[in-house]
Protein backbone atom coordinates (compact mmCIF):
# COMPACT_ATOMS: atom_id res chain seq x y z
CA UNK A 1 0.00 0.00 0.00
CA UNK A 2 1.71 3.07 -1.18
CA UNK A 3 2.16 6.21 1.33
CA UNK A 4 -0.46 8.63 0.06
CA UNK A 5 -3.22 6.13 0.04
CA UNK A 6 -2.71 4.93 3.40
CA UNK A 7 -2.63 8.19 4.92
CA UNK A 8 -6.19 9.17 2.99
CA UNK A 9 -7.34 5.64 4.14
CA UNK A 10 -6.42 6.21 7.91
CA UNK A 11 -7.80 9.68 7.57
CA UNK A 12 -11.48 8.28 6.50
CA UNK A 13 -11.02 5.89 9.14
CA UNK A 14 -10.44 8.13 11.98
CA UNK A 15 -13.70 10.33 10.18
CA UNK A 16 -15.58 7.25 10.47
CA UNK A 17 -14.61 6.79 14.16
CA UNK A 18 -15.57 10.29 15.11
CA UNK A 19 -19.02 10.34 13.06
CA UNK A 20 -19.93 6.82 15.32
CA UNK A 21 -19.38 8.71 18.09
CA UNK A 22 -21.24 11.68 17.48
CA UNK A 23 -24.26 9.74 16.78
CA UNK A 24 -23.89 7.18 19.16
CA UNK A 25 -23.59 4.33 17.81
CA UNK A 26 -25.10 1.76 19.79
CA UNK A 27 -28.01 3.76 21.53
CA UNK A 28 -28.83 5.09 17.85
CA UNK A 29 -29.50 2.00 16.72
CA UNK A 30 -31.42 0.74 19.41
CA UNK A 31 -33.58 4.21 19.38
CA UNK A 32 -34.06 3.55 15.33
CA UNK A 33 -35.52 0.23 16.60
CA UNK A 34 -37.74 1.38 19.35
CA UNK A 35 -39.34 4.15 16.26
CA UNK A 36 -39.88 1.22 13.84
CA UNK A 37 -42.01 -0.44 16.29
CA UNK A 38 -44.02 2.86 17.22
CA UNK A 39 -44.28 3.60 14.02
CA UNK A 40 -46.05 -0.05 12.87
CA UNK A 41 -48.77 0.80 16.00
CA UNK A 42 -51.92 1.36 14.85
CA UNK A 43 -52.19 4.45 17.08
CA UNK A 44 -49.26 6.11 15.58
CA UNK A 45 -51.18 8.64 13.93
CA UNK A 46 -53.85 9.34 16.67
CA UNK A 47 -51.40 12.32 17.94
CA UNK A 48 -50.18 13.43 14.17
CA UNK A 49 -47.79 16.34 15.70
CA UNK A 50 -46.35 14.18 18.00
CA UNK A 51 -46.03 11.48 14.65
CA UNK A 52 -44.70 13.48 12.58
CA UNK A 53 -41.68 14.88 15.04
CA UNK A 54 -40.88 10.88 15.70
CA UNK A 55 -40.67 10.37 11.96
CA UNK A 56 -38.74 13.51 11.20
CA UNK A 57 -36.15 11.69 14.07
CA UNK A 58 -36.03 8.44 12.91
CA UNK A 59 -35.24 9.55 9.26
CA UNK A 60 -32.56 11.59 10.64
CA UNK A 61 -30.96 8.93 12.52
CA UNK A 62 -31.72 6.44 9.77
CA UNK A 63 -29.90 9.04 7.50
CA UNK A 64 -27.02 8.99 9.58
CA UNK A 65 -26.62 5.28 10.03
CA UNK A 66 -26.69 4.92 6.24
CA UNK A 67 -24.46 7.22 5.19
CA UNK A 68 -21.74 5.77 8.04
CA UNK A 69 -22.50 2.07 6.81
CA UNK A 70 -21.65 3.15 2.80
CA UNK A 71 -18.77 5.45 4.22
CA UNK A 72 -17.37 2.03 5.65
CA UNK A 73 -18.23 -0.52 2.52
CA UNK A 74 -17.02 2.14 -0.12
CA UNK A 75 -13.63 2.47 2.44
CA UNK A 76 -13.36 -1.53 1.76
CA UNK A 77 -14.00 -1.89 -1.95
CA UNK A 78 -11.82 1.00 -2.29
CA UNK A 79 -8.86 -0.86 0.06
CA UNK A 80 -9.35 -3.80 -2.08
CA UNK A 81 -9.32 -2.13 -5.41
CA UNK A 82 -5.98 -0.47 -4.64
CA UNK A 83 -4.66 -3.71 -3.20
CA UNK A 84 -5.68 -6.08 -6.28
CA UNK A 85 -4.45 -2.85 -8.86
CA UNK A 86 -0.72 -3.21 -6.72
CA UNK A 87 -0.74 -7.43 -7.21
CA UNK A 88 -1.02 -7.09 -10.73
CA UNK A 89 0.66 -3.79 -11.95
CA UNK A 90 -2.64 -2.44 -13.38
CA UNK A 91 -1.81 1.44 -13.12
CA UNK A 92 -5.15 2.24 -14.75
CA UNK A 93 -7.38 0.68 -12.05
CA UNK A 94 -4.75 1.95 -9.55
CA UNK A 95 -5.22 5.38 -10.78
CA UNK A 96 -8.96 4.90 -11.15
CA UNK A 97 -8.95 3.39 -7.63
CA UNK A 98 -7.11 6.41 -5.76
CA UNK A 99 -9.51 8.94 -7.47
CA UNK A 100 -12.53 7.06 -5.56
CA UNK A 101 -10.46 6.92 -2.21
CA UNK A 102 -9.98 10.97 -2.67
CA UNK A 103 -13.42 11.73 -3.33
CA UNK A 104 -14.50 9.22 -0.43
CA UNK A 105 -12.08 11.51 1.95
CA UNK A 106 -13.26 14.32 1.04
CA UNK A 107 -16.90 13.17 1.51
CA UNK A 108 -15.89 11.79 5.13
CA UNK A 109 -14.01 15.34 6.40
CA UNK A 110 -17.60 16.71 4.57
CA UNK A 111 -19.28 14.85 7.23
CA UNK A 112 -16.74 15.03 10.32
CA UNK A 113 -17.73 19.05 9.94
CA UNK A 114 -21.25 18.33 9.53
CA UNK A 115 -20.91 16.73 13.30
CA UNK A 116 -20.59 21.00 14.46
CA UNK A 117 -23.72 21.77 13.45
CA UNK A 118 -25.28 20.63 16.92
CA UNK A 119 -26.84 23.79 17.57
CA UNK A 120 -30.31 24.59 19.31
CA UNK A 121 -31.74 25.99 15.79
CA UNK A 122 -28.74 24.04 13.54
CA UNK A 123 -31.34 21.82 11.72
CA UNK A 124 -34.28 24.23 11.01
CA UNK A 125 -34.61 25.98 7.89
CA UNK A 126 -33.48 29.58 7.41
CA UNK A 127 -34.55 32.65 6.60
CA UNK A 128 -31.71 34.73 4.33
CA UNK A 129 -32.20 38.96 3.82
CA UNK A 130 -28.83 40.80 1.70
CA UNK A 131 -29.66 44.64 1.72
CA UNK A 132 -27.51 46.92 0.01
CA UNK A 133 -25.20 49.38 1.75
CA UNK A 134 -24.48 52.70 0.31
CA UNK A 135 -23.88 53.50 -2.92
CA UNK A 136 -27.15 53.56 -5.16
CA UNK A 137 -26.58 51.18 -7.89
CA UNK A 138 -23.03 49.85 -7.64
CA UNK A 139 -24.30 48.65 -4.09
CA UNK A 140 -28.10 47.21 -5.30
CA UNK A 141 -26.09 45.54 -8.21
CA UNK A 142 -23.86 43.65 -5.47
CA UNK A 143 -26.69 42.47 -3.32
CA UNK A 144 -28.53 41.22 -6.02
CA UNK A 145 -25.32 39.22 -7.13
CA UNK A 146 -25.29 38.28 -3.34
CA UNK A 147 -28.99 36.81 -3.65
CA UNK A 148 -27.26 34.78 -7.10
CA UNK A 149 -24.58 33.00 -4.76
CA UNK A 150 -26.75 32.34 -2.56
CA UNK A 151 -29.42 30.85 -4.31
CA UNK A 152 -26.88 28.95 -6.71
CA UNK A 153 -25.49 27.38 -3.32
CA UNK A 154 -28.26 26.37 -2.02
CA UNK A 155 -29.56 24.23 -5.49
CA UNK A 156 -26.52 22.60 -5.46
CA UNK A 157 -26.77 21.60 -2.05
CA UNK A 158 -30.65 20.50 -2.88
CA UNK A 159 -32.15 23.05 -0.88
CA UNK A 160 -35.63 24.88 -1.57
CA UNK A 161 -35.80 28.66 -2.03
CA UNK A 162 -38.61 30.58 -1.69
CA UNK A 163 -38.41 34.02 -2.22
CA UNK A 164 -40.53 36.03 0.56
CA UNK A 165 -39.55 39.59 -0.15
CA UNK A 166 -38.05 41.38 -3.34
CA UNK A 167 -37.47 44.95 -3.56
CA UNK A 168 -35.66 46.69 -7.21
CA UNK A 169 -33.44 48.67 -6.99
CA UNK A 170 -33.51 52.42 -8.78
CA UNK A 171 -31.55 51.77 -11.99
CA UNK A 172 -30.32 47.73 -11.62
CA UNK A 173 -30.01 45.40 -8.69
CA UNK A 174 -31.82 45.30 -5.64
CA UNK A 175 -31.83 47.11 -2.19
CA UNK A 176 -33.07 44.27 -0.07
CA UNK A 177 -34.74 40.50 -0.79
CA UNK A 178 -35.42 37.88 1.39
CA UNK A 179 -35.06 34.00 0.89
CA UNK A 180 -36.14 30.69 2.66
CA UNK A 181 -33.75 28.09 2.66
CA UNK A 182 -35.55 24.91 3.33
CA UNK A 183 -33.79 21.99 3.42
CA UNK A 184 -31.22 20.01 5.83
CA UNK A 185 -29.35 22.29 8.79
CA UNK A 186 -29.95 25.00 6.27
CA UNK A 187 -29.56 27.74 9.23
CA UNK A 188 -26.39 25.68 10.82
CA UNK A 189 -24.58 25.85 7.44
CA UNK A 190 -26.25 29.86 6.43
CA UNK A 191 -25.79 31.26 10.02
CA UNK A 192 -21.90 31.99 9.85
CA UNK A 193 -22.79 34.36 6.24
CA UNK A 194 -24.51 37.15 8.35
CA UNK A 195 -22.41 40.33 7.92
CA UNK A 196 -21.22 42.76 5.78
CA UNK A 197 -19.70 41.85 1.98
CA UNK A 198 -17.38 43.67 0.03
CA UNK A 199 -16.89 43.75 -3.31
CA UNK A 200 -13.95 45.42 -5.24
CA UNK A 201 -14.15 45.58 -9.08
CA UNK A 202 -13.97 47.93 -12.31
CA UNK A 203 -17.39 49.25 -12.69
CA UNK A 204 -19.89 48.35 -15.28
CA UNK A 205 -21.72 51.49 -14.74
CA UNK A 206 -19.15 53.95 -14.97
CA UNK A 207 -18.15 55.23 -18.00
CA UNK A 208 -15.07 56.22 -16.74
CA UNK A 209 -13.96 52.72 -16.00
CA UNK A 210 -12.84 53.28 -12.65
CA UNK A 211 -12.34 51.13 -9.67
CA UNK A 212 -15.37 51.30 -7.17
CA UNK A 213 -16.23 49.67 -3.60
CA UNK A 214 -19.60 48.49 -2.81
CA UNK A 215 -20.96 46.83 0.42
CA UNK A 216 -24.23 44.60 1.26
CA UNK A 217 -24.96 42.31 4.42
CA UNK A 218 -26.25 39.36 4.84
CA UNK A 219 -28.47 38.21 7.53
CA UNK A 220 -29.43 34.57 8.38
CA UNK A 221 -32.41 33.48 10.91
CA UNK A 222 -34.03 30.24 11.24
CA UNK A 223 -37.61 29.34 10.73
CA UNK A 224 -39.04 28.67 14.05
CA UNK A 225 -40.83 25.64 14.12
CA UNK A 226 -44.03 24.62 15.92
CA UNK A 227 -41.62 22.88 19.37
CA UNK A 228 -40.45 26.28 19.72
CA UNK A 229 -42.56 28.89 21.70
CA UNK A 230 -42.30 32.46 21.31
CA UNK A 231 -44.82 34.89 22.55
CA UNK A 232 -45.18 38.21 21.10
CA UNK A 233 -47.34 41.12 21.94
CA UNK A 234 -49.27 41.97 19.12
CA UNK A 235 -49.29 45.75 20.84
CA UNK A 236 -45.28 45.68 20.75
CA UNK A 237 -45.61 45.41 16.68
CA UNK A 238 -46.72 47.99 13.94
CA UNK A 239 -48.38 46.66 11.16
CA UNK A 240 -47.90 48.49 7.88
CA UNK A 241 -49.51 47.33 4.48
CA UNK A 242 -48.42 48.92 0.98
CA UNK A 243 -48.30 47.78 -2.34
CA UNK A 244 -45.39 45.69 -3.39
CA UNK A 245 -42.01 47.12 -5.67
CA UNK A 246 -40.04 45.09 -7.93
CA UNK A 247 -38.80 44.53 -11.60
CA UNK A 248 -41.84 42.91 -13.11
CA UNK A 249 -42.63 39.50 -14.32
CA UNK A 250 -42.98 37.65 -10.88
CA UNK A 251 -42.81 40.47 -8.72
CA UNK A 252 -45.24 42.82 -9.89
CA UNK A 253 -48.22 43.51 -7.46
CA UNK A 254 -50.77 45.34 -8.07
CA UNK A 255 -52.73 45.39 -4.98
CA UNK A 256 -51.55 47.38 -1.12
CA UNK A 257 -51.17 43.27 -0.46
CA UNK A 258 -47.44 43.80 1.16
CA UNK A 259 -47.10 43.55 5.09
CA UNK A 260 -44.28 45.24 6.82
CA UNK A 261 -43.96 44.32 10.59
CA UNK A 262 -41.91 46.82 12.77
CA UNK A 263 -41.37 45.04 16.71
CA UNK A 264 -41.16 48.28 18.78
CA UNK A 265 -38.94 47.26 21.20
CA UNK A 266 -36.06 46.03 19.51
CA UNK A 267 -36.30 47.76 16.31
CA UNK A 268 -36.92 44.58 14.40
CA UNK A 269 -38.32 44.53 10.87
CA UNK A 270 -39.77 42.13 8.54
CA UNK A 271 -41.46 42.01 5.38
CA UNK A 272 -43.16 39.88 3.11
CA UNK A 273 -44.48 40.74 -0.54
CA UNK A 274 -44.36 37.59 -2.44
CA UNK A 275 -48.19 36.17 -2.44
CA UNK A 276 -51.26 38.46 -3.82
CA UNK A 277 -53.00 37.52 -0.50
CA UNK A 278 -52.68 40.20 2.00
CA UNK A 279 -53.63 37.32 4.75
CA UNK A 280 -50.89 34.87 3.65
CA UNK A 281 -48.28 37.72 3.47
CA UNK A 282 -49.28 38.77 6.88
CA UNK A 283 -48.78 35.02 8.17
CA UNK A 284 -45.50 34.56 6.62
CA UNK A 285 -44.20 38.38 8.48
CA UNK A 286 -45.44 37.21 11.46
CA UNK A 287 -43.47 33.92 11.28
CA UNK A 288 -40.38 35.47 10.17
CA UNK A 289 -40.51 37.85 13.33
CA UNK A 290 -41.20 35.18 15.48
CA UNK A 291 -37.79 33.42 13.78
CA UNK A 292 -36.22 37.17 14.38
CA UNK A 293 -36.70 37.33 18.06
CA UNK A 294 -35.84 33.68 18.44
CA UNK A 295 -32.34 34.38 17.06
CA UNK A 296 -32.31 37.28 19.17
CA UNK A 297 -32.97 34.81 22.23
CA UNK A 298 -29.89 32.55 20.95
CA UNK A 299 -27.90 35.12 20.56
CA UNK A 300 -28.07 35.63 24.68
CA UNK A 301 -27.54 32.61 25.32
CA UNK A 302 -24.31 31.99 23.20
CA UNK A 303 -20.45 33.36 23.98
CA UNK A 304 -19.82 33.81 20.54
CA UNK A 305 -23.53 35.84 19.87
CA UNK A 306 -23.51 37.07 16.46
CA UNK A 307 -23.47 40.94 15.31
CA UNK A 308 -26.21 42.85 15.50
CA UNK A 309 -29.37 42.27 12.80
CA UNK A 310 -28.17 43.29 8.98
CA UNK A 311 -30.92 46.24 9.42
CA UNK A 312 -29.15 47.93 12.28
CA UNK A 313 -25.46 47.21 10.93
CA UNK A 314 -23.63 50.03 9.47
CA UNK A 315 -22.91 48.28 6.05
CA UNK A 316 -19.82 49.69 4.93
CA UNK A 317 -15.64 49.41 6.31
CA UNK A 318 -14.61 47.76 9.40
CA UNK A 319 -17.44 45.12 9.77
CA UNK A 320 -16.76 43.25 6.67
CA UNK A 321 -16.61 39.44 7.17
CA UNK A 322 -15.29 38.78 3.57
CA UNK A 323 -13.54 40.62 0.88
CA UNK A 324 -14.11 39.29 -2.66
CA UNK A 325 -11.52 41.73 -5.07
CA UNK A 326 -11.89 41.36 -8.75
CA UNK A 327 -9.95 43.93 -9.67
CA UNK A 328 -6.65 44.54 -9.65
CA UNK A 329 -6.39 41.23 -8.59
CA UNK A 330 -8.64 37.92 -8.40
CA UNK A 331 -9.01 36.83 -4.57
CA UNK A 332 -12.12 36.38 -2.11
CA UNK A 333 -10.70 36.77 1.11
CA UNK A 334 -12.65 35.78 4.63
CA UNK A 335 -11.71 37.92 7.37
CA UNK A 336 -12.74 35.97 10.57
CA UNK A 337 -10.98 32.94 9.36
CA UNK A 338 -8.38 33.47 6.06
CA UNK A 339 -9.67 31.29 4.04
CA UNK A 340 -8.94 32.64 0.77
CA UNK A 341 -9.75 31.57 -3.12
CA UNK A 342 -8.09 33.35 -6.15
CA UNK A 343 -11.50 32.10 -8.21
CA UNK A 344 -13.96 34.72 -7.45
CA UNK A 345 -16.32 33.80 -10.09
CA UNK A 346 -16.88 30.03 -8.41
CA UNK A 347 -17.26 31.43 -5.53
CA UNK A 348 -20.14 33.79 -6.99
CA UNK A 349 -21.50 30.87 -8.47
CA UNK A 350 -22.29 29.62 -4.99
CA UNK A 351 -18.65 27.59 -4.17
CA UNK A 352 -19.06 28.35 -0.44
CA UNK A 353 -18.41 25.41 1.23
CA UNK A 354 -14.81 25.84 2.18
CA UNK A 355 -15.88 29.26 3.92
CA UNK A 356 -18.84 28.10 5.74
CA UNK A 357 -16.63 25.13 7.18
CA UNK A 358 -14.19 26.92 7.89
CA UNK A 359 -15.92 29.60 9.83
CA UNK A 360 -18.31 27.19 11.59
CA UNK A 361 -15.28 25.36 12.83
CA UNK A 362 -14.18 28.51 14.92
CA UNK A 363 -17.77 29.13 15.64
CA UNK A 364 -18.01 25.60 17.41
CA UNK A 365 -14.44 25.44 18.67
CA UNK A 366 -15.06 29.39 20.23
CA UNK A 367 -11.62 30.31 18.49
CA UNK A 368 -10.37 33.74 20.15
CA UNK A 369 -8.54 34.69 17.06
CA UNK A 370 -8.36 37.82 15.51
CA UNK A 371 -10.05 38.99 12.47
CA UNK A 372 -7.43 38.40 9.56
CA UNK A 373 -5.62 41.29 8.48
CA UNK A 374 -7.05 43.45 5.40
CA UNK A 375 -5.39 42.69 2.34
CA UNK A 376 -7.41 45.19 -0.51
Amino acid sequence: MRAEHQQYIDEIRQSITLLRRHLDWDNALARLDDLNRDAEDPAFWDDPEKAQALMRERQQLQDGIDAIERLERELEDSIGMIELADEEGDEGVLAEAAQGLKTLHAEALKRQVGTLLSGEADKNDCYLEVHAGAGGTESQDWAEMLLRMYTRWAGAHGYKVEEIGYNAGEEAGIRSATLQMTGPNAYGWLKTESGVHRLVRISPYDSSARRHTSFASVWVYPVVDDTIDIDVNESDVRVDTYRSSGAGGQHVNTTDSAVRLTHIPTGIVVACQNERSQHKNRATAWAMLRSRLYELELQKREEKAMAEAASKTDIGWGHQIRSYVLQPYQLVKDMRTGVESTNPQAVLDGDLDEFMEASLAQRVEGAADEPAEETA
